[in-house]
């Protein structure tokens, strides 16, 4: 091991006991050679793999970009943005992305981070703008480069790479194996540490088909999630307007269900997420988009209420459960009319639903929406705070909270909600009067204007 080895604190922060196999020998390519394509599951660790090395080549003397990482979707680079930060390296790092402002992305890079993240279409657009210094960059991250090919950023990441004079390290990251490599890229014959075996994906979890007897198959997935035992479930479809309409089917039937698909618009993406990852909502509806790069927890159930026309998108839906020791269950639903895949097993375990089953117990939480947020000077304590003294919640009355730019979200007790809002609606946080209201409300309000 490099003898910079990350701090005991490092790891603390980060929540470990100890770095896992993929992640130590990912540490040591990193910091030793300059082209590395890292090939791993889904769920096992990969940011965290590349996250640290990057850290260790940190420079403090060097006010400027040195690391950049390209992913191909704003959720994806969200969710790195947050391990760094969990990592307390005291190194700033920024994201840009697409339908972010601009002018707040000109704003932070007037004073440079050292890890910049960004898509490839808004870091391309930065580029040709001259907002951030190219010269001092020398470590560019590639993370699920494979998903930006296919997405066809071709020109922007030629565009980019072709800019960064300076390189001394490139490191690709996949959860997909027998890619080639675009020449662009400048990788040549890189250290090649592949922890994808088929096993892995297969060993802790079960599939098994849920055969419709209609062609529309709602009826058949209504039946299926009243039967989880009220567990959380990602229901995976083809298309952007069936996503949307189930759930909507499925919430007029009584099951607490969102939609997130990439037609939205980032404010609602992200609210459908921040929903899901809360508690506040427990079945999300969703494209191929959900299948990698999200930060939301570890599911016991996904469901494919089409399949994916590809078999490695249908590995990446399924990585979403059994991931690392945990077990997990792929649920086919199929109807005879379906178009059979070649890499689907039709002989798997048949699950029959049954009818009149209980619908699933409501969602504990619901989100309230607060109108502040980072760059107004609002911090999760003095949500915490605020809420305990001014809305007498107790600690188990809250989960999870989530400070962005300038709003904020907060998982409250479903029980709860009413009272809070009464306590609260004429008192002022850190001597500022916010919005504060239950989050589903606030899209509809702003659609009404």
């Amino acid at each position: 091991m490099n003898k910079n080895v990350p701090s005991n604190n490092l790891l603390l922060n980060l929540g470990f006991d100890q770095f896992n196999e993929m992640q130590i020998a990912a540490q040591e390519a990193i910091l030793e050679e300059n082209n590395v394509l890292l090939l791993s599951p889904t769920g096992s660790g990969k940011t965290v793999a590349f996250l640290v090395p990057i850290f260790e080549m940190l420079l403090p003397e060097i006010q400027s970009v040195q690391c950049l990482i390209i992913v191909p979707s704003r959720e994806l680079g969200l969710q790195i943005e947050q391990v760094w930060k969990k990592m307390g390296t005291n190194y700033k790092v920024n994201i840009c992305y697409g339908g972010h402002s601009i002018d707040t992305e000109i704003k932070n890079l007037s004073s440079p981070p050292a890890v910049l993240i960004g898509t490839p279409g808004r870091i391309a657009d930065h580029i040709e703008r001259g907002t951030f210094r190219l010269d001092k960059i020398q470590t560019l991250i590639l993370d699920e480069f494979d998903k930006s090919l296919q997405l066809g950023f071709h020109d922007e990441m030629s565009f980019i790479i072709g800019k960064l004079t300076n390189l001394n390290k490139r490191i690709l990251v996949s959860a997909t194996a027998d890619i080639e490599i675009p020449r662009y890229t400048r990788v040549v014959n890189p250290t090649v540490l592949d922890f994808i075996k088929p096993e892995d994906n297969e060993s802790n979890l079960s599939v098994k088909l849920v055969q419709s007897t209609e062609k529309d198959k709602v009826n058949t997935l209504f039946q299926l999630i009243c039967g989880l035992k009220s567990e959380a479930a990602l229901v995976f479809c083809n298309h952007r307007d069936a996503a949307e309409r189930i759930s909507e089917t499925l919430n007029k039937r009584g099951i607490y269900a969102t939609y997130y698909h990439g037609g939205m618009d980032q404010e609602e993406r992200e609210r459908a997420l921040i929903q899901f990852r809360n508690g506040s909502i427990n079945y999300l509806i969703t494209t191929d988009l959900a299948a990698r790069g999200l930060d939301i927890p570890e599911m016991k159930h996904v469901i494919h209420y089409h399949l994916p026309l590809k078999e490695d998108e249908f590995t990446h839906r399924n990585g979403r459960t059994a991931r690392m020791l945990a077990s997990g269950t792929a649920y086919v639903l199929f109807h005879e009319s379906d178009k059979q895949m070649d890499f689907i097993d039709y002989k798997m375990p048949v699950l029959n639903v049954k009818e009149n089953k209980s619908l699933p117990q409501p969602p504990k939480f619901q989100t309230v929406y607060i109108s502040g947020g980072k760059k107004t000077k609002l911090n999760k304590f003095d949500i915490v705070g605020f809420f305990s003294q001014k809305g007498k919640l107790e600690k188990e009355d809250l989960g999870l909270i989530e400070v962005k730019d300038f709003v904020s979200f907060a998982a409250v007790k479903f029980s709860k909600v009413k009272d809070l809002l009464n306590n609260i609606k004429d008192e002022k946080m850190k001597g500022k009067k916010f919005k504060i209201e239950i989050a589903r409300n606030v899209i509809k309000k702003e659609e009404e204007k």
